[in-house]
């Protein structure tokens, strides 16, 4: 994880920083950990004409704009993904890719490495096979761990992380997995709590308790854990390991929330051209939390397919949602939940309309993503 960067309150916000770019949200596993148990949505590929129209609006600004290739699919699994990473890297971008690394075969490596690939992040919810399927629904990770492996002894190879999503079945894996990324050269570490978006996940919760405590002091880049949740010795092990893992963001006085996103003045694009503030935002979904499901309809502007970037960005309607990220006055819906209005997250108590943030998971330091 890295440093948190602080407000945006006062910084140069006329263009993204980053841009989450969603290839595709089809994937070729099942984890019971993803957000697809709790949507009904159409499923499909961006079309390599539509990435190629953003990476031409990104000439509108002044810098281009770090890019990030995934969302909730498998990035891998689109024909053109390699084509997309070269295209941004020849844009002037430096360009991280998310990955289940089943499909990291040789030629695929190959290919990435020759595109100019600068990151690459691979999901590993277990330390063994056992327990990577029990999460992953699948028994790839030797064959995960190998492509690794190769990919470690390839020139010019892109830096490596490793994104952990932690519950009460494979918790006690996290230090096995610490090794593991240790071993493989991972210069960087993804930690995050699992997010409930059906019933059965709130059992894998490990934030329970700290749900109704305010954000700690100068908010949080290392996510918030029950005190029985994570091991003081894990802990300790992840930070001499990744020194930057346990580190805090600034968080103004008084404030019950921040976005992580606005904080890395990101915005994310689906796979059909659809601009949002945030990668939870794009598509409806439903999280159960304190025994009530809550619905997220989805938060988007665009489509870029017929709008340029920087208009959208610089659209009032844009600007005046990024204030109130800015300000975060919404009500505290993820440690409430008493009332009709969060079944669907349109409105909440304090006049906030759709989308009232005060229930976002991410917001208060529970979810993470690289």
């Amino acid at each position: 994880m890295e440093k948190g960067k602080g407000s945006v309150t006062g910084m140069d916000v006329d263009r993204p920083a980053k841009l989450y770019i969603e290839p595709t949200n089809r994937c070729n596993l099942d984890c019971r950990t993803c957000m697809r148990h709790g949507w009904e949505e159409p499923l499909g590929f961006m079309e390599f004409g539509l990435f190629e129209k953003i990476m031409e609006d990104l000439r509108s600004f002044p810098e281009r704009p770090g890019i990030f290739l995934g969302g909730f699919g498998e990035p891998l699994g689109h024909a053109r993904i390699v084509d997309m990473v070269a295209a941004a890297k020849q844009g002037g971008s430096q360009v991280e890719l998310i990955s289940n690394g089943i499909l990291l075969d040789e030629a695929m490596a190959d290919r990435l490495v020759e595109a100019g690939l600068d990151r690459l992040w691979v999901s590993i919810d277990g330390s063994s096979p056992e327990s990577y399927a029990d999460v992953r629904l699948g028994d790839h990770l030797p064959e995960i761990i190998a492509n690794l492996e190769r990919l470690n002894v390839m020139g010019n190879k892109p830096e490596l992380g490793i994104s952990f999503v932690a519950m009460r079945r494979n918790i006690v894996d996290l230090p096995a997995v610490l090794d593991l990324a240790q071993r493989l050269g991972t210069r960087r570490f993804s930690l995050s709590n699992v997010e409930p978006y059906t019933e059965d996940m709130t059992a894998e919760m490990l934030y329970g308790q700290v749900l109704f405590e305010a954000l700690p002091e100068g908010g949080c880049a290392m996510p918030r854990f029950d005190r029985s949740g994570i091991g003081r010795k894990t802990l300790e092990k992840m930070a001499g390991i990744f020194p930057d893992a346990l580190a805090f963001t600034p968080l103004a006085p008084g404030r019950k929330g921040i976005c992580p996103f606005w904080q890395r003045r990101s915005a994310s694009v689906r796979w059909d051209g659809r601009l949002g503030p945030c990668l939870p935002l794009l598509h409806t979904h439903t999280v159960c939390l304190n025994g009530q499901p809550r619905t997220w309809p989805d938060f988007t502007f665009g489509p870029l397919s017929e709008r340029g970037l920087a208009e959208i960005w610089n659209s009032a309607e844009y600007h005046s949602f990024r204030r109130k990220l800015d300000d975060f006055a919404f009500a505290p819906c993820t440690t409430c939940n008493s009332c009709d209005l969060p079944d669907v997250n349109n409105e909440d108590c304090f006049g906030n309309v759709h989308p009232a943030c005060g229930g976002c998971l991410w917001s208060q330091g529970f979810i993470q993503c690289p």
